[in-house]
């Protein structure tokens, strides 16, 4: 019974073992198996980290995702560090495996060849660690780049160049495919911020510590101090342990990264990190988030369980991007499907190669369009492929300090240098290259300022600064020899300015002064002579009177100017002893002649109209009236008018017009003394087409580009002059052209007025001035000494510095005042200078006449309401206005009071009548009363005009005191 039982048992779990086994064949049966292959180097910490990376992507992808129906198979090959070994390990895999996608190789040498094949085969070729930009070149559909192109690093260095203003770099990079692809982009990016690259160091990747030691020396002895590193260990980790080892780690140096080191820090020696003291670098930036975390800590764990005799190495981000690569083709694969997966196999002759023999893949184009068009968040960030290559979203900048690393900022394609990420504003465009944006950094040697980046070099003890020889004009340069001991001695204004200059720098740069002449003391050439030296690299500087020329700049380099700018024209002076018959018209233009002229009759017209009722100085005849308004006008110029003016508008009206002619008159006494005493000095030439019209002898200075300059001003050579000094210039004017000398003489500003401060009573500096930058001092070109020379010239010029410097060599040779151009040039007055008063006086002048005759309309409105023409109503306003109006207080009757009454007393006949009465004695006489008609009966008289009646007028007579005259009949 006992054995029955366990029978049955036993019958029982087989059944069940055959039952599991068949399901798990008719589940492998709807599993799509697809292989992929691997190539790495299998003996590399590298291509360690990818193997194991990889299963783990996939087992975590489908473990998350069990109902894909298709499952990666990796067929993995060992490239053996070898690009032929990464070739033949390919074309295996694809030959023999038939493997639908490739993930590898390590690196950019091995990429280059496996991408034709994956081409030919329409295999993808994904790799995660292949950066090299060369590799784009190929434009290859099938070439699948998961890491970022070592190119996309190049805006966030060059935007710390930008940070600390350094213009020199040294690129230092290893001598492979990997190093060679990022220098064009590097040097053109460095090219457009003015940065120049003065070096690049190759380095070979198989070299010896003595090689590299041999290489650092080199660069030791040049002035640039910025390096960017671009290579991988193991190479990087000697590189570094040998610049410590030799002293380039110190106070001065800057070192950047690339990512392809940066990434790999945390794998280095301690040593090495001790080495690396201060150095800078840069690195993408992968978000940290909980799936990371425990991945760092589960791949650590099956690390160490498959490779327990290696030392504990760190994930980096190569490792996430293998990770995510083979997520993004686990994808990939399932969106393709069940579908073919087999070869197309090419027609193979019998001397066909293995090359010819490849099959083509039948999902291969299928599957790269959904690779390029998966999209997830992965462990190393968002991933997604942008034109066969992943695209940047953020870089960290991180500085060696201690026992690691420690980040001081970000770089955004959008917001440039940042201080953290999460506080940028994501609507933002402002871009920014800031150094305040980035935290603290610990430089190498640990200085409390950050490098300039630059330093004289070790091998040459002194600046080598070519000075000009000249005879003359000894103010500026002026070099002596000491006969015993053979000595030279530079002196002058340009030199003291340049040891000012070179004293405020915040570094000490020493310099020694070398003169650019013969044994014999003589020139050894033009000044464009002396700045070609510096292109020749004979010298470090040239200081002197050297002006800035454009074509100059092809070859040097120069500072901001220290002195004025400008080439001028001088020439002698004549006096001016004949003077014009006419002068006394020439302080004041035409213009402002006729506008005087034309004001003055019109403010003798509006006082006229204002007068001529109410002043008795205003009537009579039409010419005595005529003549009254002009002699009334002008004589106010003088202020001798004897005509009183009765009426508060035209008192208003002249005082206004006083002002006027005391502003006028003082003006033109002025510029009219001014012409007759100071005015006594004119140029004899002044302009320049006046020489070339007549032909006449010019000069320059020797050595000078003003003889360039003359030619293009289209001067005849042969009527040029030479000059050294100041005494032969001086000599040369007073011959005068047709004596052997010169008409005019060209030179700069600063010369001219050095030479015009001697000589002011007899020459003078004649517009135009033609612009030229000045003075400068020249530096070889990219010398990093302009920007700091620049800013220190400012500083100087600025100063009370620079005031002494001029005081002391030019002060002291002044014998006239500065202001020579005054005494030789008097422009005419012009209306210009008085329209503001005209306008004044003629807007007060036209208000008070029109309340004048608006005030005589409307006393008159009712003899002009009627129904007569209009002729008619003006002929009697005309006639009313030339009557006096005895209203006024003017006419009034000393002893009879003021009514204030509107209306007329008496008929008074008009100006050219002799008037009937007068407040004035003088104006009376016995022909008046002859002209009178009484009539008694009413007590009234009527004149001869008749019409209206008015009591008894008492007349005064010249000799009695009062007259009283009854009414009377006729």
């Amino acid at each position: 019974m006992r054995n029955d039982l366990a029978q049955q048992g036993f019958s029982l779990f087989f059944l069940s073992l055959w039952v599991l086994f068949i399901e798990m064949g008719m589940a492998q049966n709807t599993t799509i198996l697809v292989n992929v292959g691997v190539v790495l180097d299998f003996d590399t910490s590298f291509g360690k980290m990818g193997l194991s990376c990889i299963p783990m992507a996939l087992s975590d992808f489908y473990a998350s995702h069990g109902n894909y129906k298709t499952r990666l198979v990796l067929k993995t090959r060992d490239s053996r560090r070898d690009v032929v070994g990464a070739a033949a390990a390919a074309l295996d895999l694809i030959q023999n495996e038939e493997v639908q996608a490739i993930i590898g190789p390590g690196s950019s040498m091995q990429a280059n060849f496996l991408v034709g094949l994956g081409e030919k085969a329409q295999v993808p070729i994904i790799s995660f660690s292949a950066s090299s930009p060369s590799l784009s070149s190929l434009r290859s559909q099938y070439f699948i780049r998961a890491t970022l192109n070592d190119s996309a690093q190049v805006p966030a260095i060059i935007a710390i160049f930008q940070a600390f203003e350094w213009r020199e770099a040294v690129f230092i990079y290893v001598d492979n495919e990997y190093g060679d692809g990022i220098i064009p982009y590097m040097t053109d990016a460095l090219q457009g911020i003015d940065v120049r690259v003065t070096y690049r160091s190759v380095i070979s990747p198989s070299a010896t510590d003595d090689q590299i030691g041999e290489e650092l020396y080199k660069l030791m002895t040049m002035q640039t101090r910025v390096f960017i590193v671009h290579m991988v260990t193991p190479l990087g980790s000697r590189f570094f342990t040998k610049a410590d080892e030799i002293g380039m780690m110190e106070e001065g140096y800057v070192w950047i990264l690339t990512d392809g080191l940066t990434d790999l820090l945390s794998t280095l020696d301690p040593l090495v990190i001790d080495s690396m003291q201060g150095v800078l670098g840069i690195k993408p930036h992968v978000p940290r988030t909980k799936e990371l975390e425990n991945f760092r800590v589960r791949w650590k764990r099956k690390f160490q369980q498959d490779h327990p005799k290696d030392e504990t190495s760190e994930l980096n981000i190569f490792g996430l991007w293998a990770y995510d690569a083979a997520s993004a083709l686990a994808m990939a694969v399932e969106k393709v499907g069940a579908t073919n997966l087999s070869f197309q196999k090419t027609n193979i002759s019998s001397n066909s190669t293995d090359l010819d023999t490849i099959g083509v893949s039948q999902i291969g184009p299928k599957l790269l369009q959904s690779l390029l068009s998966t999209k997830f968040k992965g462990l190393s960030g968002d991933f997604q492929i942008f034109d066969g290559q992943l695209h940047p979203t953020a870089f960290q900048i991180v500085n060696v300090i201690g026992k690691g690393e420690r980040g001081i900022g970000f770089w955004t394609p959008k917001n440039g240098i940042i201080r953290r990420l999460k506080f940028t504003n994501a609507n933002s465009n402002t871009y920014s290259t800031s150094k305040d944006n980035l935290g603290a950094i610990v430089w190498p040697g640990e200085p409390t300022y950050f490098p300039k980046g630059w330093v004289l070099p070790v091998n040459e003890k002194k600046l080598k600064i070519g000075v000009p020889v000249k005879d003359g004009f000894s103010e500026f340069v002026k070099v002596t020899w000491d006969p015993n001991t053979n000595a030279t001695k530079v002196a002058g204004y340009c030199i003291d300015v340049f040891d000012a200059v070179m004293g405020s720098l915040p570094y000490a740069v020493p310099y020694e002064y070398i003169p650019f002449g013969t044994p014999d003391g003589k020139p050894a050439g033009n000044y464009n002579d002396l700045l070609y030296q510096v292109f020749l690299k004979k010298y470090d500087a040239v200081v002197g009177d050297t002006t800035i020329v454009a074509n100059r700049s092809n070859y040097v380099d120069f500072t901001l100017p220290y002195t004025e700018s400008g080439v001028s024209m001088i020439v002698p002076i004549k006096d001016n002893k004949s003077k014009s018959a006419w002068i006394f018209l020439k302080p004041l233009t035409w213009g402002l002649w006729v506008t005087s002229a034309c004001f003055f009759v019109f403010i003798g017209f509006v006082i006229w109209v204002l007068e001529h009722r109410i002043n008795e100085d205003f009537r009579g005849p039409p010419s005595h009236q005529a003549g009254t308004i002009f002699w009334f006008s002008f004589s106010t110029m003088v202020f001798a008018q004897k005509e009183r003016i009765v009426s508060n508008l035209a008192r208003f009206v002249m005082i206004i017009w006083f002002f006027v002619v005391l502003i006028l008159t003082q003006s033109y006494t002025a510029s009219l003394t001014s012409m007759l005493t100071v005015q006594q000095l004119q140029p004899t030439v002044t302009d320049i087409k006046e020489l070339r019209a007549k032909g006449e002898y010019v000069g320059y200075q020797q050595g000078s580009f003003v003889l360039g300059f003359l030619k293009r001003m289209n001067f005849d050579e042969s009527k040029f002059r030479i000059y050294n000094s100041s005494e032969e210039l001086a000599e040369l004017l007073s011959k005068g052209s047709a004596n052997g000398g010169i008409a005019a003489a060209f030179d700069e500003i600063p010369y001219m007025k050095l030479f015009i401060a001697q000589h002011c009573s007899k020459y003078t500096m004649v517009q135009p001035t033609y612009k030229y930058d000045g003075f400068g001092f020249a530096f070889p070109r990219g010398s990093p000494l302009v920007q700091d020379v620049s800013r220190a010239v400012l500083n100087v010029t600025e100063g009370d510095e620079m005031v002494k410097i001029e005081k002391e060599w030019f002060g002291k040779k002044t014998s006239c005042s500065d202001d020579n151009g005054s005494s030789i040039s008097s422009n005419n007055i012009s209306l210009d200078s008085f329209w503001g008063l005209f306008l004044i006086a003629g807007v007060t002048s036209s208000l008070a006449l029109i309340i004048g005759i608006a005030m005589f309309l409307h006393k008159h409105r009712v003899g002009v309401m009627g129904e007569d023409s209009v002729s008619t109503k003006i002929k009697t306003l005309a006639t009313r206005f030339d009557q006096k109006d005895l209203s006024s207080h003017t006419f009034r009757i000393p002893d009879q009071p003021y009514s204030g009454s509107t209306e007329p007393m008496a008929a008074v006949g008009a100006s050219p009548s002799v008037t009937n009465c007068s407040p004035r004695p003088s104006t009376f006489s016995n022909q008046t009363i002859n002209d009178i008609s009484l009539s008694g009966e009413q007590g009234t008289f009527s004149s001869e005009h008749g019409g209206v009646i008015v009591p008894a007028v008492e007349l005064v007579d010249l000799n009695q005191e009062r007259t009283n005259i009854p009414p009377t009949s006729h």
